[in-house]
């Protein structure tokens, strides 16, 4: 028996040799692989409350993939690797190191030059990374992480808490979450920023 995943709005589909990649083949539901996802990220986490972290580091390709690697390693054998298909989001498969390295570099001008107040500076990485969708599962997860250990590790605060739900639910939070999302599409990132701090 193979995972049938019901995909909701906004969820990227995986094909069938991103589905073979999947570690644990007692998993057939998207609850189960929900829960399994959720307990890999909570030793991520983990493992991101011991790190001492500067800019530098973090603003970095090895950190993103490291990061991924660390939220869907136990779940994915491609956790951590750039994807190789195409999706209904994001840039084209190839073009992922150079737009990465583009985010990168101006998210590293935007905290030395503080270009931004710091929740835009979070909010706006994490809108440009999630657009890039650089990984076949969990972009959406792996981008409000981040955006949280930018807001803890570089500007001592605290972190987002994303309407109180880690929106992997068809339900209301989620939909505002996609509007927010559409509204940063055209630029204007503050119904992101209020979302996060909901």
């Amino acid at each position: 028996m193979g995972l049938e995943i019901n995909y909701i709005a906004g969820q990227t589909k995986l094909d069938e040799e991103e589905l073979e990649g999947l570690k644990i083949p007692s998993i057939s539901t998207r609850g189960e692989l929900d829960e399994f996802e959720q307990l890999n990220i909570e030793k991520a986490i983990e493992w991101t409350l011991r790190l001492k972290i500067k800019p530098d580091r973090l603003f970095t390709e090895q950190f993103i993939m490291d990061l991924h690697r660390k939220m869907y390693g136990d779940v994915w054998k491609w956790a951590g690797s750039f994807r190789k298909s195409e999706k209904n989001i994001g840039i084209k498969s190839y073009l992922i190191g150079i737009e990465l390295k583009q985010l990168l570099d101006d998210a590293l001008y935007w905290y030395e030059k503080k270009t931004f107040s710091n929740e835009e500076i979070a909010i706006r990485f994490k809108h440009r990374i999630v657009s890039i969708h650089c990984f076949p599962n969990g972009n959406g997860r792996h981008s409000r992480l981040i955006a949280d250990l930018i807001m803890i590790k570089l500007f001592n605060n605290t972190y987002f808490t994303w309407g109180n739900s880690n929106l992997v639910k068809a339900d209301e939070v989620r939909e505002n979450y996609i509007k927010a999302l559409r509204e940063a599409d055209n630029q204007n990132f503050t119904p992101l920023i209020v979302f996060a701090k909901s």
